[in-house]
């Protein structure tokens, strides 16, 4: 499998390949079996795709699972992101803080419900939302702060609740990297008023298509099944009659969706969903076994260092979604992560440098007129400029240059995972090489 203990140098000048052989299933995923293939082809047969029966099932699975009182099953995590935002009072002429450095789902929703979007930084090692940027960015106008478990690690969610029950905002979690990881023992999407995430194909947790709401709060359940979910309200002539609306204020308003929308999740992926979750516990532990395995392979590799909570802390990644490394360049002679992650790349092993690039930087943050108000869409309901420029986010704009792609190991095979991990060490170990040859 690996040449790496026999050469130090690197296949990029000249050097042997670290990994020649096929991998095989070891980062296949979604693992698809015949369970799934008939649980989706019931409801095919069915023609059960636009119901809600399994995917009550699913819902009840899920909040079981997750340990709260309420789950709600959506077409993608997105329109979950939105439903919560909404039913947490996000709203025209309102704020929400979320972090630059995330996907955009996590914050773009808030600006269809004619919100204002105020970009915090983040934490240099966990990449999650800095819990010390955001009070000072908390307004009379902040209904909301939304944070991404990023890449998998888990936020600093005591601190965060802390700033937020101290003003009085909601907190909303993107569960969408990290389903089934802890914080201190505690699942996280729990921690806070509700959590939101997507259960697309890539993802760790897999319904094919679809996203997720948990909460514990009856209210927020509720709104969000008024804001998009109008066959479940009870009244009209689309619905079948039974409600699952009690709030006062949304009982008059049953029948159709508050948001214009149709959040329902596709019945064929709640089907999928089922069975991927009866599975999920057994197979994250493996995928938490092989990734820790990895970066205890690498443990005290200069320039590289691992992105997962410290041991015995009662925090883990969950299923170790798009994985990545920390860089540290200055411990290899100013290597460039690119240059680090071509070389790897020449290994066997595929890697790539850099993160999302962070939002308050791109162009859609900055001058995009989304919906024709006349001004950008990041300030058109704003009494105040909330874009940031260069420098503004300081920690946010360097990760790119200090971060890379891992494997995304599926099972726990030590010998393979080894292997992959000595070609990481055999790169670092040339930097000096590398930076001396052209390029």
């Amino acid at each position: 499998m690996t040449t790496a203990g026999k050469t130090c140098k690197p296949a990029l000048l000249g050097g042997p390949k670290s990994i020649t052989e096929d991998p095989g299933d070891l980062f296949t995923w979604p693992i698809v079996t015949a369970e799934d293939e008939q649980a989706v082809l019931e409801v095919l047969r069915a023609g059960k795709m636009s119901g809600n029966d399994v995917t009550k099932q699913f819902e009840a699975e899920a909040a079981d699972y997750f340990g709260v009182r309420h789950a709600l099953g959506y077409c993608n995590g997105t329109a979950a992101l939105l439903g919560a935002m909404w039913a947490c009072g996000v709203a025209r002429g309102t704020e929400i803080i979320g972090p630059s450095l995330t996907y955009w789902a996590t914050v773009m929703p808030a600006w269809s419900l004619g919100a204002t979007i105020v970009l915090a930084d983040c934490e240099p090692d966990t990449l999650c939302i800095d819990p010390g940027d955001i009070e000072h960015r908390i307004t009379d106008r902040t209904r909301a702060v939304v944070v991404t478990h990023n890449y998998g690690h888990p936020c600093d969610m005591d601190a965060i609740m802390a700033v937020a029950h101290k003003h009085d905002v909601k907190v909303i979690e993107d569960v969408s990297h990290a389903q089934g990881g802890l914080y201190k023992g505690r699942m996280v999407g729990t921690l806070a008023d509700c959590g939101a995430m997507s259960l697309m194909t890539g993802k760790s947790l897999v319904a094919g298509e679809g996203g997720l709401l948990v909460t514990d709060d009856r209210r927020l359940w509720e709104r969000a099944i008024a804001f998009g979910f109008y066959e479940r309200t009870g009244a009209g002539r689309y619905t079948d009659g039974k409600s699952e609306i009690t709030e006062p204020d949304l009982v008059p308003l049953r029948g159709l969706p508050l948001g214009g929308a149709k959040h329902r999740m596709n019945q064929a992926c709640a089907a999928m969903g089922r069975v991927q979750l009866r599975h999920y516990p057994a197979r994250i532990a493996e995928i938490q076994k092989a990734m820790n395995f990895f970066w205890d392979c690498l443990e005290g590799t200069p320039g590289l260092r691992a992105h997962r909570p410290p041991a015995k802390s009662g925090s883990t990644m969950g299923g170790w979604y798009c994985p990545i490394g920390l860089y540290r360049p200055e411990e290899l002679g100013g290597l460039p992560v690119a240059r680090f992650c071509e070389a790897v790349s020449a290994e066997g092993v595929r890697t790539s440098p850099g993160a999302n690039m962070p939002l308050h930087l791109h162009a859609v943050f900055q001058e995009a007129d989304v919906y024709g108000d006349g001004r950008p869409t990041a300030i058109a309901h704003s009494d105040r400029d909330v874009r940031q420029g260069p420098g503004s986010l300081p920690v946010a704009e360097s990760v790119p240059e200090r971060v890379f792609s891992i494997p995304w190991f599926k099972h726990y095979r030590p010998e393979a995972i080894r292997a992959y991990a000595e070609a990481f060490r055999k790169v670092a170990g040339s930097a000096d090489r590398l930076l001396e040859a052209p390029e």
